[in-house]
């Protein structure tokens, strides 16, 4: 069994951002030379999100609506969290957006459902922040 390791780096310009990764994961995929094996990507931070869903804009604006329904950023006061940071919703945006998935490759290829892409969730942006591409199989 192959396997496969690299880091993808992320900094946004603002606070929350949904970036489709596919392609990324894709060339990982490419570089690994696996044809048949699992592909785990996840976030490598506490208030970043990895996770699979359908690349349409009023699907991400809707996101954005819901989380911050769930979880509103302001007033910063309504969270014992923050106490020196000013995140604690980007922590329960993350949680509910999820940290990893894992993907099939079959034949060389991301074994996908027909809208299915990856994406980087930001909750807690402007700076830079990693995520973890692992790759095994044959």
């Amino acid at each position: 069994m192959k396997s496969y390791r690299k880091e993808l780096w992320f900094h946004t310009n603002t606070r929350r951002a949904f970036i489709n990764i596919t392609k990324d994961v894709e060339k990982c995929v490419l570089e690994s030379g696996i044809k048949e094996g699992l592909v785990l990507v996840n976030a490598m931070h506490i208030t970043a999100s990895v996770f699979i869903n359908d690349d349409e804009p009023g699907l991400h604006h809707d996101y954005e609506v819901w989380l911050e329904k769930l979880a509103p950023e302001k007033p910063h006061s309504q969270y014992r969290h923050n106490g020196f940071e000013d995140n604690a919703d980007a922590h329960m945006k993350r949680q509910i957006m999820g940290r990893e998935v894992v993907v099939a490759i079959t034949g060389g290829k991301l074994d996908f459902g027909t809208w299915e892409r990856i994406f980087y969730g930001e909750f807690d942006g402007m700076r830079k922040k990693r995520v973890l591409v692992k790759i095994i199989g044959e």
